[in-house]
């Protein structure tokens, strides 16, 4: 089947985020995570379905459910789950909250990796919690893990959850299963739980392939719980899905009890039938909108190679979320995306945003038709140039 990833959706009037809230209609929005693309016909046709019915009352969560995800995680990451591991939610933000509430005390330390998703920040700020940075080592263009300063990290005793981005946003790794092993190792020896967020699992490019950190042994899977949905994948964020797993029952109990006391126990029956019809049927469209993606990437590098020496492309293993080092240029990148946004009309995000030692960097969103690629490339060159 034939996908046509080129044509260009007009996505301004619909209330989106990521285009209706730009201050001017001139703007080109290449910053929040979700795609420009059309969902596969599978998710489409299985919506379409739902609303003939018409009527949208209380949705139990059928087994099916479940089978679309145990299937999915089987096929596609080698991986078996069991039915009473997952919890489904409506994201992963809203797991996550709910995950540090149920297992750390207001004033409690959480360890994060920057430069890293931002809503981590918000979460653990909302949540009470303290920040440990245990910032990435950058050198010669490559991203890796500062084992040492883990260690130091997670030795304090007031240091109860690490929250792992796998693979990991903004930088673009995908984390190997030794690195995740060391990690693992780490957190065991000092009681840190493991939280993995892998709502990128599904985004792993050319010649790479996701380990799920439950999945590196029987002693980690019990040390930890893994976030994970549909959304970024299948472009369904706006449908608000998600689901969590553990094979540890005492962290589903207490899980549980959160989500039941935040009444978030239910979801759509739009988000249930997106992800069934996503998991079951969009195989086809995830692998075709993957190449595309790559070639998008190809793309942006040679056209930085080439034309904006200055700046360098962080290479890019898994999702669609591009990392460019600015660090040859005085400017910080809140400054640089000031001027880009002001007179280039072009938004991206500032690696600022994603902790201190991004602050000479910035993430630029491709998963669009290569036409709004080049619009966008086109307006960084005049930017630099």
């Amino acid at each position: 089947m034939e996908f046509n990833f080129d044509e260009i959706t007009d996505r301004r009037n619909t209330n989106s985020i990521k285009w209706d809230a730009a201050p001017s209609s001139d703007i080109l929005p290449m910053w929040v995570a979700d795609m420009d693309f059309k969902a596969a016909p599978a998710i489409i046709e299985a919506l379409q379905k739902r609303v003939t019915h018409g009527v949208f009352g209380y949705t139990q969560m059928p087994s099916r459910f479940y089978d679309a995800i145990i299937n999915w995680w089987q096929t596609q990451h080698n991986f078996s789950l069991q039915k009473d591991w997952v919890i489904p939610t409506s994201g992963v933000i809203p797991a996550l909250s709910a995950i540090i509430r149920s297992l750390v005390n207001k004033g409690g330390k959480v360890i994060i990796q920057p430069p890293v998703y931002n809503h981590f920040y918000t979460t653990l700020e909302n949540c009470g919690c303290e920040v440990l940075e245990n910032n990435l080592i950058y050198s010669d263009g490559n991203y890796s893990i500062d084992f040492n300063d883990l260690e130091l990290k997670a030795s304090n005793t007031d240091a109860k959850l690490l929250l792992l981005s796998n693979p990991h946003n903004p930088v673009g790794r995908v984390w190997t299963f030794d690195e995740l092993q060391k990690i693992g190792d780490i957190c065991l020896r000092h009681n840190v739980i493991v939280i993995s967020d892998e709502i990128h699992a599904d985004l792993t490019l050319r010649g790479f392939k996701h380990t799920p950190y439950a999945s590196i042994g029987k002693k980690y899977a019990n040390n930890s719980i893994t976030l994970s949905s549909p959304s970024k994948a299948f472009n369904l964020a706006g449908l608000q899905v998600g689901y969590l797993f553990t094979e540890n029952a005492g962290f589903r109990e207490q899980i549980q009890k959160t989500l039941l006391v935040q009444e978030m126990e239910l979801l759509s029956p739009f988000a249930i039938e997106a992800l069934i019809a996503a998991y079951n049927d969009g195989t086809q469209w995830l692998d075709a909108v993957k190449v595309y993606l790559y070639d998008n990437y190809l793309y942006l590098k040679s056209f930085v190679e080439e034309q904006l020496p200055q700046l360098k492309v962080i290479p890019l293993q898994a999702t669609y979320l591009v990392w460019l080092d600015c660090c040859n240029i005085p400017e910080p990148a809140s400054t640089l995306t000031e001027k880009l946004l002001n007179e280039h009309k072009l938004w991206l995000n500032a690696g600022s945003m994603y902790g201190s030692v991004g602050a000479h960097f910035l993430r630029i969103n491709i998963a669009c038709p290569r036409q709004t690629l080049r619009e966008g490339l086109g307006r960084l060159l005049k930017a630099f140039s």
